[in-house]
């Protein structure tokens, strides 16, 4: 399949267009009431992320993993929080996203929720 320059160009400026959903999503154990938080600029890629790394053995918090591995992933939920919405001229949301888990995880720390 041959894409002309300027069709290339068009999609290539549609893509960075895009605007992927952003925000704070939780892993839930549903047992012990555990949170793990992760704020993120793409949601659905990093639930998507976050889902393969602890089916397939490899997630990076040792102690969500081996609950997940010793529960099964049914005793688990991923939810998502909250998101933010653009801003025209705005660029870097990294602020916002700190400021985001800040604020969710006081939210949360002041029910009695643990985190992992």
């Amino acid at each position: 399949m041959n894409i002309s320059s300027d069709k290339k160009k068009e999609l290539q400026a549609e893509y960075k267009q895009l605007k992927t959903d952003m925000g704070i999503f939780a892993v839930i154990n549903k047992d012990t009431k555990k949170y793990f938080l992760v704020e993120t600029k793409n949601l659905k890629g990093k639930i998507n992320s976050t889902s393969f790394q602890l089916r397939s053995g490899a997630h990076p918090n040792r102690e969500l993993l081996h609950d997940w591995q010793q529960q099964g992933a049914d005793r688990f939920e991923i939810n998502v929080l909250e998101q933010i919405d653009y801003e025209d001229g705005k660029d870097d949301y990294s602020d916002d996203l700190e400021l985001l888990r800040m604020m969710w995880t006081e939210k949360l720390a002041a029910q009695g929720i643990g985190f992992y």
